[in-house]
């Protein structure tokens, strides 16, 4: 049995990507791992590289197969929902149709491992499923060597997505839904997929067991939505205390509202794809890919360790808490600008006025201040600048802080306490900014 030890991995800074590429480098692999963007803690290697993906045509993939010798490829590419800078007709099918047109000019034998979706074809009913069938159906009649992986609910130390919402269930007196609590899944830990990759990598590239095959990873046995929830409760020490049942009703809000703020580049678990996929089913039959290479699935008891670290327990606590913090601090930023200048003009401007601020520039300092307060709002409210807008609130927060105790120092002591609130308001931006990364 040949040894491949060239392995490259598309998606490598997500979920799946990233924990195969740490594991296939723990075997001995020489593994290049390729994103658009990897968080400063994921690039622990100079061959964890950042490539504008959905950009390289077939010529520069084929470059890169070439310069890299490469064995095998892993696509681990997907998104969940279309939105700015999320396309999965190009994510799902136009690069994977790059990529099969690059293995082919390469001259090499590759095999292509290519990780896709449970369920049945005729349930398909969201852009990601159908796209990512498109994609299937093009890998089977390519010619090429491939194995296609369909991973269930993929249960992994690190948390993401649906995975760090069932925490946060789990973490939190909430809990779903009946119907939704009820869903028949079957999940599978990480760590059975990694050994399944490593296990076509390692294979020999013509041997007929590891080409041209597609299998369900997953445990055998099903299992519910409530129960991976409450495989979770164990491990946080939660599992006696009283639960308060989301009505199904605030779900779907919830759910409406996760779509629109995914246009500002949020990518909540709760979006309609995400629901829909979750009705249509999480399941398959793993009996072909149990035979073919020996693993018996890690069972969803042993898959989640018992036991939660104190780090893992404050993640899920405040996963749900983030959201409100970032809608929040918008509402407050937005709202405070606009009653300034639409509501309260003439009394933001008798504040300055009644401290003998210059007349000529009473005007210009309410006015500035106001559509400073509603920008900031708006930098918040988008995940790209989000960032910026945090600095920019706590700057202009201490702003007023130094400047209301220098020239209006009477603020301080007024009955609403207004200055007094601001430290409070400096502190949430704080941990706004603590809890912004997702990865």
């Amino acid at each position: 049995m040949m040894l491949p030890r060239n392995v490259l991995i598309f998606g490598a800074s997500g979920l799946i990507g990233r924990f195969l590429t740490d594991d296939l480098r723990s075997r001995g692999f020489q593994v290049t791992a390729v994103a658009r963007k990897f968080v400063p803690a994921q690039k622990t290697s100079p061959l964890d590289l950042e490539r504008p993906i959905m950009t390289m045509d077939a010529v520069a993939l084929t470059q890169m197969l070439c310069e890299r010798t490469i064995d095998v490829v892993v696509n681990c590419l997907g998104v969940l929902q279309d939105g700015p800078g999320s396309d999965t007709a190009a994510v799902h099918r136009d690069f994977v149709q790059r990529l099969l047109c690059a293995i082919k000019a390469s001259g090499r034998a590759i095999r292509l491992i290519h990780i896709s979706i449970p369920g049945v074809e005729k349930d398909d009913l969201t852009a990601f499923s159908i796209t990512k069938r498109e994609a299937d159906a093009m890998i089977a009649t390519s010619g090429v060597r491939y194995a296609i992986l369909r991973p269930g609910f993929v249960i992994a130390p690190a948390a993401f997505g649906g995975s760090a919402m069932v925490r946060a269930f789990a973490a939190t007196p909430l809990a779903l839904p009946t119907a939704e609590s009820a869903r028949a899944l079957q999940p599978v830990a990480v760590e059975d997929i990694a050994a399944t990759a490593s296990w076509l990598a390692a294979r020999d590239v013509d041997e007929a067991a590891a080409n041209s095959v597609t299998w369900d990873l997953m445990q055998k046995q099903p299992v519910t939505l409530g129960d991976v929830i409450g495989a979770f409760r164990r491990s946080f020490g939660t599992r006696e205390w009283p639960r308060i049942r989301v009505p199904a009703s605030l779900l779907t809000i919830s759910v409406k509202l996760a779509d629109l703020v995914g246009w500002l580049g949020w990518q909540s678990p709760l979006r309609s794809t995400a629901m829909a996929e979750l009705g249509r089913g999480v399941s398959g039959d793993p009996s072909a890919w149990m035979s073919a290479t020996g693993i018996v699935p890690i069972e969803l008891n042993l898959a989640v360790p018992r036991g939660a670290t104190i780090q893992e327990k404050w993640f899920a606590r405040l996963y749900l808490i983030k959201a409100m913090v970032i809608a929040s601090l918008v509402v407050f930023w937005g709202v405070s600008g606009f009653i300034a200048l639409f509501v309260s003009y003439d009394a933001a401007a008798g504040i300055l006025n009644s401290h003998h601020f210059p007349l000529s520039l009473i005007a210009p300092i309410t006015v500035l201040t106001g559509l400073m307060d509603m920008m900031i709002g708006v930098l918040i409210s988008f995940r790209r600048t989000c960032v910026f807008g945090l600095g920019w609130g706590i700057l202009a927060s201490l702003g007023y802080m130094l400047g209301a105790a220098i020239l209006t120092p009477d603020l301080w002591i007024e009955p609403l306490g207004a200055l007094v609130k601001t430290g409070p308001a400096i502190v949430l931006m704080l941990v706004a900014l603590a809890t912004l990364d997702s990865r």
